[in-house]
Order: structure tokens, then C-alpha cells, then sequence
């Protein structure tokens, strides 16, 4: 998505305004992911903790472009 969102007459990257909920809910999953112990079958934790962000942060921007057109 190439869009760009004006907060007060600034027009800001659609993906920086995703970036934040795409940490949070990789912030909730990783809580999720230590308390359950999956921790243990991963070899690099922040590798995957970052892909995971990754992840994430594609599957709302690719949501929020099939929501807006």
C-alpha cells in the first residue's frame, strides 16, 4: 500500500502508522509464546521474534489495502 494518511495537514507513511499495532501484537504473542515454553524449540529467539514482526506488519498492511479499496 502506497497510501498516505494526513494527521494534521502531515501526510505520514501508512506502514509507520501500522508499525505500532503490528508491535503490539507481537508483544502479546511473544508473552503468549514464553508462557506456553515454545521458546525452547527455537534456536535464535530474536530472529524469530523479529520475523514474526515482520509477518505481522505485512499481514495489516496487505488487510488494510483489500479494507480500503
Amino acid at each position: 500500500m502506497n497510501a498516505e494518511v494526513s494527521i494534521f495537514g502531515v501526510f505520514t507513511p501508512s506502514l509507520l502508522l501500522c508499525a505500532p499495532i503490528a508491535y503490539l501484537l507481537a508483544a502479546g504473542i511473544k508473552q503468549m509464546l514464553g508462557a506456553v515454553g515454545f521458546y525452547r524449540l527455537v534456536w535464535h529467539r530474536p530472529l524469530f521474534n523479529f520475523a514474526m514482526f515482520v509477518c505481522l506488519l505485512g499481514a495489516i498492511e496487505l488487510l488494510l489495502s483489500k479494507v480500503s479499496s
